[in-house]
């Protein structure tokens, strides 16, 4: 049960690693776009710059994603070689990151909302922009895939540590 709880936590790894691999590969055309979207609202693209906002893997969008990839991957190993610390890391890495990504699919979910408020209270330029086509116009440049790719992430974050909790449970 082990290996079985080691191989999810990996999935795991790997499904997080791909959000800043991605955000790397297609992040500059998504700025491309947003900034085009800023200019047909009569908005200055510097906007974006002067508030340091981003759409590739720069920052906290490489730094957390690596760093659960690390921590579930340590985990794994531990699993793997059969520490009895193995367990319950499992429980607490496991547990948190279904917590995180619970957050992550709610920020998704909300995040024309939250975008206006915080442009909002900024103020300035920001206050201007329609934030849903600001938004979808990044999202579009980013390959029709990527939108599945972001579903079996999903399914895959969860479920895999679903199974990993179950099978430190059973073992």
């Amino acid at each position: 049960m082990n290996t079985l709880a080691a191989a999810m936590q990996l999935l795991v790894a790997v499904a997080f690693v791909s959000i800043p691999v991605v955000r790397h590969r297609f992040g500059p055309a998504a700025k491309a776009a947003a900034t085009a979207e800023l200019r047909r609202q009569q908005v200055r693209p510097e906007v974006l710059e002067e508030n340091k906002l981003r759409f590739d893997a720069g920052g906290h969008e490489t730094a957390a994603p690596v760093a659960v990839a690390a921590v579930m991957t340590a985990t794994a190993a531990l699993n793997l070689a059969g520490a009895d610390l193995g367990r319950p890391l499992t429980w607490v890495f496991s547990s948190l990151v279904v917590l995180m990504n619970v957050v992550i699919v709610y920020s998704n979910l909300t995040a024309v909302r939250s975008v206006e408020a915080a442009f909002r209270r900024k103020g300035g330029e920001l206050a201007r922009v329609q934030v849903a086509p600001f938004l979808r116009a990044a999202e579009n440049a980013f390959p029709h895939w990527v939108r599945a790719q972001t579903h079996v992430r999903n399914t895959v974050v969860f479920g895999g540590s679903a199974i990993a909790l179950i099978a430190v449970s059973l073992g």
